[in-house]
């Protein structure tokens, strides 16, 4: 054998070793797991999926991401210099599904969530353990597109991951989402369950985190399909995440801006950052505009049909209702994007829906008035005036109504109940978890919440008067009356 010989055969030797030591750890990759390694766009990264093959209700596949040693002290210093921080750092993505299983070697990694962040390991300012590592289950936010341009993974530029945060029955913020689409709101983003595994370099074996809801990112891509769908005329949108306080009523341009460490606006733009002015101008002239019209008016229902869509806002508000999500724009002006099409076309997206299903604060959710779920006053400009209008308040019941046929598979007890035990037993085998912690499924809401008397599985119609209450029957039970 020749000199080059034995040089081209070590060569191949060791990007041979290279590849099994550094091979995704996933119990279910088959022997005919298809890898489909980082190339030019002739080899799609993803298999050529689209979003709905993502976002799967009918599978549980595995998310293994791989950090590097330094990355993942880095990760841990930003949770402790500040909690609230938005930093990404560089992880290996791999996704199987299905005996399928798709690579991408740099995404972004950062933690998410409001006032449910922790730190994913041991206590501040401890680094990170490799042999006795202390897990905490954590809310994670990936970016595909954070090192690599234009990169998107199934057409979705970014996912979240969130951990079922007291809710023992593993399906409350799943259920709210799938519901959503069920119902025709296609603002609402997608969602499905996934496992999550998490490979620092250098541990003796991975940790496994458990199952997690995977929820489409607002952003760009999110844009994208809905134009590709059809759904938009085009991707030129002005998108904003609104938090705490954002009311859609006192509409000041102070309050409204891009986030930086130093500055979190209640209305922060998300696209077309360049025309933020514009955008400014454009949020606060649509609210501003609409105040003066006088509630219940011919003129008042014209401007909101040309600069507002009118359905999807009805049908959002009467799942979100009905489902009990309080934390929400009408009730605490809270958790929702908005979003505007280059037409000026107004889009409400109620976001971050795990606060529903019996999990009350300040009400009893299964009972509440739905017509009076929040305020109708001006703190609440928006519900104000579209509810205003008789057409619309009582297309708003009758979209209740139709969530609670006990025909269609939406929201009616039965449906719902056999929905949420079908999900519980595709999961059921693989929520024990590294971490020690959600093991078990617990059908009964946050240990804070103030009607801990709701059951999902059980439980009768009297919203807690005579014992346990479940919550579906409890809110057919208290639906306003249909108007003939």
């Amino acid at each position: 054998m020749t000199p080059q010989h034995k040089i081209i055969k070590f060569a191949l030797a060791a990007a041979l070793l290279t590849a099994l030591l550094f091979m995704p750890s996933c119990n279910d990759i088959t022997r005919d797991t298809v890898y489909i390694p980082e190339g030019p766009e002739t080899q799609p990264k993803d298999g050529g999926h689209d979003e709905k093959w993502l976002f799967d209700m009918d599978a549980v596949p595995m998310i293994t991401i791989s950090v590097t040693r330094e990355n993942w002290e880095q990760f841990l210093k930003n949770c402790d210099e500040d909690i609230n921080n938005d930093i990404y750092v560089p992880a290996a993505f791999d996704f199987d599904k299905n005996g399928e299983h798709y690579h991408r070697d740099s995404v972004g990694l950062r933690l998410k969530g409001n006032t449910s962040r922790r730190r994913p390991e041991g206590v501040t300012g401890e680094p990170h353990n490799p042999y006795n590592p202390d897990w905490h289950h954590c809310h994670l936010g990936i970016r595909f597109n954070e090192y690599a341009t234009g990169s998107r993974f199934c057409k979705t530029d970014r996912i979240v991951l969130k951990w079922f945060k007291d809710d023992g029955t593993y399906c409350r913020e799943v259920y709210a989402y799938d519901l959503m689409q069920r119902f025709g709101v296609w603002v609402e983003p997608l969602v499905s369950y996934t496992r999550v595994t998490l490979n620092v370099e250098g541990d003796a074996k991975p940790a496994y985190l458990g199952v997690f809801a995977m929820i489409e990112g607002v952003h760009k891509g999110y844009i994208k399909t809905r134009k590709r769908n059809g759904q938009l005329p085009d991707t030129i949108c002005n998108l904003w995440k609104c938090s705490w306080g954002a009311d859609l009523s006192n509409m000041n341009t102070a309050d409204m801006g891009i986030e930086t460490p130093n500055f979190h606006p209640l209305y922060d733009l998300k696209t077309n950052k360049e025309n933020l002015n514009a955008a400014k101008q454009q949020l606060a002239s649509f609210i501003n505009n609409m105040v003066p019209l006088k509630s219940g008016s011919a003129e008042l229902k014209a401007y909101l049909e040309q600069n507002m869509d009118i359905d999807q806002f009805l049908r959002a508000l009467a799942v979100n209702c009905i489902i009990g999500s309080w934390d929400d724009y009408w009730r605490s002006a809270n958790n929702y994007y908005c979003m505007f099409d280059s037409r000026g076309k107004f889009y409400y997206i109620p976001f971050d829906l795990d606060n529903v299903l019996g999990t009350s604060q300040g009400i009893n959710s299964g009972t509440q008035d739905l017509l009076n779920w929040g305020s109708r006053g001006g703190d609440r400009m928006l519900v104000r005036k579209v509810l205003s209008i008789k057409e619309y308040e009582n297309q708003y019941v009758a979209y209740l109504h139709e969530l609670a046929d006990t025909e269609k598979d939406l929201f009616a007890p039965e449906k719902s109940m056999m929905r949420i035990k079908r999900w519980q037993n595709m999961i059921a085998a693989y929520i024990d978890n590294d971490t020690g912690e959600d093991t078990q499924f617990k059908d009964e809401p946050a240990w804070w919440a103030e009607c801990g008397f709701y059951r999902l599985l059980s439980g009768n119609d009297k919203g807690g008067k005579q014992g346990d209450a479940n919550f579906f029957k409890t809110r057919v039970a208290n639906l306003p009356q249909l108007q003939q």
